[in-house]
């Protein structure tokens, strides 16, 4: 006599956690991290934040740390073909504009607040950022 399905029991979190191996973060999707920058009416790269932005945090700022791969996009199907019968060997994906280094203005409602070993961290989606300032060499031509 059966007393019912029998579950597996989930392992506790505490015996999860490994000291002794190196954690690291993996940022999936059109997602980045970012190591958000306090509160400040002019940003460390010197863009100016107005007071309406800084009053609602409607806008904030970063350092991003890591990227998705981006949005993951399917493999163009011909009409004979069912599209769960199309396998492809490799995922491809819509490229990221962001790049780690950039440092990005975005949304802050569309912000996740996460913290990892003790550590405040952003994830936001890449529409949700506004503006991202790269440092690298432009001719002035091409402005």
């Amino acid at each position: 006599m059966s007393k019912g399905p029998s579950y597996a029991r989930a392992l506790p979190y505490d015996s999860l956690q490994m000291p002794d191996v190196p954690k690291k973060l993996i940022v999936v999707g059109d997602r980045v991290l970012i190591a958000p920058e306090e509160g400040e009416e002019r940003t460390t790269v010197g863009l100016y934040l107005p007071p309406t932005a800084m009053d609602h945090q409607a806008v904030q700022s970063g350092r991003i740390l890591a990227t998705g791969p981006g949005t993951p996009i399917s493999e163009p199907a011909t009409l004979e073909d069912e599209p769960w019968r199309i396998t492809s060997p490799e995922t491809r994906f819509v490229p990221m504009q962001a790049r780690v280094g950039d440092y990005a203005l975005f949304f802050r409602k569309a912000a996740v607040e996460i913290t990892f070993e003790s550590k405040r961290y952003l994830v936001v989606p890449q529409a949700a950022i506004l503006v991202l300032v790269r440092k690298e060499d432009i001719p002035l031509d091409d402005l």
